[in-house]
């Protein structure tokens, strides 16, 4: 398989490119966090409040399950992706075979991220009658 047929094998959503950058923006924030801490700069925590609100933004497009806490379990079923993915990265470097579980582990929580989504789009469906 070659060029165009490799790319629209790999297009991704819409939705899944920004779930990808909003996956990204909270280990931004994580990052920040974690400077400001060791290098006791406060200037690092401003940027992690603009990063914060850009990721809060986005975030809505994508979170349509607003019942209960589902907007706090979808950025922690994302976060716990994005470290998934960097631990099977690591192990990868490194030659071990666990980094395929790790992979496998990261491609489940994030498909329990759109099932959940999912459900809350049901939802709504059930309480407009659509």
């Amino acid at each position: 398989m070659k060029g165009p047929d490799i790319a629209k094998r790999l297009d991704l959503s819409k939705k899944e490119d920004l779930s990808i950058a909003v996956i990204n923006l909270i280990n931004a924030e994580e990052h920040l966090a974690f400077t400001a801490m060791k290098t006791g700069k406060e200037e690092y925590l401003k940027v992690l409040e603009t990063v914060r609100e850009l990721r809060k933004k986005l975030m809505s497009k994508l979170v349509r399950n607003k019942e209960g806490e589902m907007w706090c379990i979808s950025k922690h079923l994302l976060a716990a992706t994005m470290r998934l993915l960097e631990s099977g990265e690591k192990c990868m470097m490194e030659g071990s075979q666990e980094s395929g579980e790790f992979f496998k582990d990261a491609f489940d929580i994030y498909s329990l991220f759109w099932l959940l989504q999912k459900m809350g789009e049901s939802n709504d469906a059930k309480k407009t009658g659509k």
